[in-house]
This record gives C-alpha cells, structure tokens and sequence, in this order.
C-alpha cells in the first residue's frame, strides 16, 4: 500500500475546513470527510475540556491516524484546565488545539463557554496564553462577530486584538451574532444575518492574523471567492456534511491546486473495509452510514441510496452487503 503524503500543516489545510458540528463531525465522520479530501483540515466535535481532564478520553478522543490534518476543538473557560486539556490532546498527537469561543447553547452558557466568552476577551485571552504554554501545536480561537446588544464592529476588533495579545494568531470567525437570549441553537445558524463584509475588514485591520471565515458557506465558488478577496481561510459546515461532494471531492483540485476531483462511488468502496473494522471491533453499520447520507445528493438515485441504508443499517448483522445494494440502486441509474 503506497504511504500516504505528509499531512499540511494545520495553518495550511485551513485554506478549507469542515466545522465541528455536535453529532455530526465524530472519527467515522472524519474518515469520509478525509478519503475525499487529502488537504482539507478536519476538526472534532466540541469536547469540553473537563471531560478531557476528568472523562473517558480514550473513548472522546480516539482518531484515526489517516485523519490528520485534525484539530481538537475544546469548550471551557478555566486557563488550568484548558491547558491541561491541551497538554492531553498534544499528547494524543492532534495536529491543533482550538477553543470555542461561538456555540451559543444554554448548557454552554451555564458552564461559562461557548459565545458567552465574546464578553469576556481578557478570559478569552488568559485562557489562551494557558492553553499555549502547555501546547506543542498551534492554539486557535473560533468566535461570533458578537452576542445579544454587542455592536460587532467594536466588539469584534476588541476580541481579537486582546485575544491576538495573548499569542493566537489564527481566529475562525462565524460572521453571524449569537443570541443568547430569545433563539435556539439552530435559530442561532440561521436567524441573525451574515456580516461577510466586517470579517473581510477585520482582515484588512489585522492583516498578520490567520482569518478565516464561516457562516452560510454552501460552495466551492464561494470558498474561492472569500479567498481570492484575501481571507486565509473558510470553514464550512451543514454544506460540507449534508453534501460532501459538492464540497469536498473537488476541494484539493481546486483550493490546494493538488489532485483531481474525486469520485463518490470510489469513495464508497474506499470506506468498505473501513466499515468491516468498525464492526469487527463491535460497532454498528448505522454508526458510519449516518454520515454516507448525502453522498449522492442531487444525483439519480439518491433518494434510494438513502432510503436502503435509513431501512437497512441498523439492522442486526447488517454490513458492507447492505452498503453495496445501496449503492446499486446509483449505479444502475448512473448506467
């Protein structure tokens, strides 16, 4: 078997990433998102670092060695134990350590994290310097414009310049205010309106920051576009998991101008012997095929392809057989 390429450097693979997305963006989840992109840096699922320190962090951090470039991203406010949380996930070998500083949950704010940390940037800050002291990769915040009454265009440059002070030099920003007050985490996605034009000033203000961008990002054309108007980086989310495709089979051919564009059928089969260990070592076919679901998005036999795995996966026994009668039903309609 041919050695795989030297995984980028975190800085350089952020040219595109998936978001962390809770109970989407777990390892089977990663593994896809890595057969079809080589460059693209994947993070985890928010993983608070009090349950790194204190949890089964064999079982919350487990990766697999062919996802790299992937970053750990962590949710907390207290400097002791985020960099004792960093140290861990140094230790276990990720490629970047980032912390939280957007999801605007009920149980996040309760526990001090999440984007109630935009009103605290000197925390934000000792945080970080906590979290670089222990760490041996690079420390990233990912951040709102702002929350609840804050005008973004005071607040934002505030953040990063005390949060940059501290020794970050790379920020995902969600060009979105969250309310932490009066909409749901989903209301949070989509609800408050995209502000691209203040995080593309904030790169012309900080133009030694890493930025990228995330927020409503649906297209490679428009990953290209933020990039060609200067930003560092862009982060996608529900696009890059509810049609990965169309977001990632072409992403090393036409954002890191390495490769040609990949081929969804072969990455089925690619993820054949990938489910066979799965199961071999007590898992589940639905634990992995959740996430195959809009493989084939938009294309003839899509919605068959779906609905076979949805009928099919959870089934006692169920395997890679169920896998390849699914996609059976493209493929006789792509023929």
């Amino acid at each position: 078997m041919p050695m795989r390429p030297t995984p980028l450097p975190p800085a350089a693979a952020a040219r595109l990433s998936v978001a962390p997305m809770m109970d989407w963006t777990d390892r089977h989840c990663r593994h896809l998102h890595r057969l079809m992109s080589r460059h693209t840096l994947l993070y985890t699922e928010m993983v608070t670092a009090a349950a790194v320190v204190h949890g089964d962090r064999a079982r919350l951090l487990a990766y697999g060695e062919a996802e790299h470039p992937v970053a750990l991203q962590l949710g907390g406010s207290d400097p002791a134990l985020l960099a004792e949380a960093t140290r861990i996930a140094c230790d276990m070998g990720y490629d970047e350590v980032n912390l939280n500083c957007g999801c605007p949950s009920d149980r996040v704010q309760s526990g001090r994290f999440g984007a109630i940390l935009m009103t605290e940037p000197d925390l934000v800050a000792a945080c970080v310097a906590a979290m670089r002291d222990a760490a041996t990769v690079p420390v990233t915040v990912k951040c709102r414009i702002g929350v609840d009454d804050q005008d973004p265009a005071t607040v934002l440059p505030d953040f990063l310049q005390r949060v940059s002070a501290a020794g970050v030099d790379r920020f995902t920003i969600h060009a979105r205010k969250a309310w932490l007050q009066g909409l749901s985490p989903k209301e949070n996605r989509d609800i408050p309106p995209l502000d691209y034009d203040l995080v593309h000033a904030m790169k012309a203000r900080f133009p030694d920051l890493h930025l990228s961008i995330n927020g409503g990002v649906d297209s490679l054309d428009a990953v290209q576009a933020h990039l060609a108007a200067g930003l560092g980086g862009v982060m996608v989310g529900r696009a890059a998991y509810h049609d990965p495709a169309a977001i990632l089979l072409d992403a090393d051919a036409r954002i890191f101008g390495d490769g040609a564009p990949g081929d969804a059928i072969a990455v089925v089969h690619a993820m054949l012997p990938y489910i066979d260990d799965h199961i071999a070592q007590g898992g589940r076919l639905g634990q992995v095929t959740r996430h195959m679901l809009g493989l084939f998005q938009g294309r003839p036999g899509a919605r068959m392809w779906r609905r076979h795995l949805s009928e099919h996966a959870h089934k006692d026994g169920a395997g890679c057989a169920v896998v390849l009668d699914a996609l059976g039903h493209v493929t006789e309609l792509a023929a």
